[in-house]
């Protein structure tokens, strides 16, 4: 019997974000401590089986009301069905013949929930490599990350950019300019400008994020979509300062200067913090990490955060201080076991 496991990465957005669905420039890297895992093997009938987050029983209607916080409503079983149906059409589209061996799949997931850390296009993209293996139907990897945002956006509803989805297809270290003059049509999708570099250049990182508070990414996203969309100066001008700090990003990881890096991930954050409001424990977070010394911006759309630090003995006062308000610190592993 066929059994394929496939696994995709959490991620944390180091410079540039939320400018990716804004046609910025955004440099993004792996977080290989949290994986996505599904598991596909040759079965009698097309079935998906339900994993914890989908659960529909529960112990008492708090229990219920904690699960919705936490998972929402329809936990990954809709990821899941979405990407199967999307990949069928992406086939019969082109013309490509699918054999007739059913499967049954399932999906577990350790990425921590509603942080900003991409758990969601994780199980997607998992889904996704899956399918190509048993199918033996390659999707070129520069269509991957748009294909996948297809499934999320027209599919399902969610608001998202593509930088989740180039950096969980990708892996490693990848520098990404969404700028228009970049962009190309292949296979019926946009993609762009998406550049690997060797996660050597990065000076010490860590990550840090809240195991009690989460915030869902659409709060975020949806209001400064409908600001940008109306021009809303102050938005419109953050967007491509955004683009530019990713840009100069490159150029310091490049030219080894960490300070110069730091002062960036600092600006990303203030500057995201001028054009929204924010959760007050989403900014103690980051306080928290400055008042150590450590840079610090959010990983994604908040709840998590990354910076740089110095040394050791910065380190451990990050993860103490950051400890005492409930927040936990891990150093990422940045792997790219699929390349």
């Amino acid at each position: 019997m066929l059994i394929l496991r496939k696994k995709a990465f959490a991620r944390a957005g180091l410079l540039g974000n939320p400018s990716d669905g804004y046609h910025g420039k955004t440099i993004s890297f792996i977080v290989g401590n949290f994986s996505a895992e599904v598991i596909l093997y040759e079965w009698d009938s097309v079935d998906i089986v339900l994993a914890e987050q989908d659960r529909a029983s529960f112990r008492s209607v708090k229990d219920l009301a904690d699960d919705v916080k936490m998972h929402g409503y329809y936990g990954g079983i809709r990821l899941v069905k979405a990407t199967i149906k999307r990949f069928v059409e992406y086939c019969e589209e082109r013309d490509l013949e699918l054999h007739s061996q059913n499967f049954s799949v399932r999906y577990t997931s350790d990425i921590p929930r509603q942080v900003g850390l991409a758990g969601s296009s994780a199980i997607i993209v998992a889904t996704l490599r899956c399918l190509m293996d048993f199918y033996d139907i390659r999707i070129p990897v520069e269509v991957q990350p748009s294909f996948v945002l297809s499934i999320e956006r027209d599919e399902l509803g969610i608001s998202a950019g593509l930088q989740d989805r180039v950096i969980q297809v990708y892996e490693g270290l990848v520098y990404m300019d969404f700028d228009k003059s970049a962009e190309q049509v292949m296979n019926g999708y946009k993609c762009y400008s998406y550049e690997r570099m060797d996660e050597k250049l990065l000076p010490p990182i860590y990550i840090a994020y809240h195991d009690g508070l989460s915030e869902p990414t659409e709060i975020y996203h949806n209001d400064i979509r409908g600001r940008f969309a109306r021009g809303e100066p102050v938005v419109v001008k953050a967007m491509n300062r955004f683009a530019e700090i990713a840009a100069d990003g490159k150029q310091a990881l490049q030219d080894g200067d960490s300070n110069r890096l730091a002062d960036l991930i600092n600006e990303n954050f203030d500057l995201r913090q001028r054009i929204s409001k924010l959760p007050d424990w989403q900014v103690e977070m980051v306080m928290e990490a400055r008042a150590c010394g450590a840079s610090a911006k959010f990983a994604g759309s908040g709840g998590a955060i990354v910076g740089t630090y110095e040394n050791e003995k910065m380190l451990n006062n990050l993860k103490q201080r950051l400890a005492d308000i409930g927040v936990r610190t891990i150093i990422p592993l940045i792997e790219h076991i699929n390349r």
